[in-house]
């Protein structure tokens, strides 16, 4: 498993799933999806290290993380 520090989103949807979406990738609005929590975190895991490998793979820049600060 890759050490990734990019966002993943995790919603509740009106289909009755949790969606997943990573903010930081351009035009990933819902990525995957799981039919409880731990498999949208599952799932949203390997998306994200699939998306970076697609990026790398093709020489695309990858976007920067957010960092956000505890108070």
């Amino acid at each position: 498993m890759m050490n990734l520090k990019y966002q993943m989103i995790i919603q509740w949807s009106e289909d009755k799933s949790f969606l997943v979406g990573f903010p930081e990738f351009p035009g990933q609005t819902w990525r995957t999806h799981g039919d409880n929590y731990q498999e949208a975190v599952n799932n949203g895991i390997e998306a994200l290290e699939s998306l970076v490998i697609a990026y790398q793979t093709t020489g695309e820049t990858l976007t920067k993380p957010t960092f956000n600060q505890a108070a």
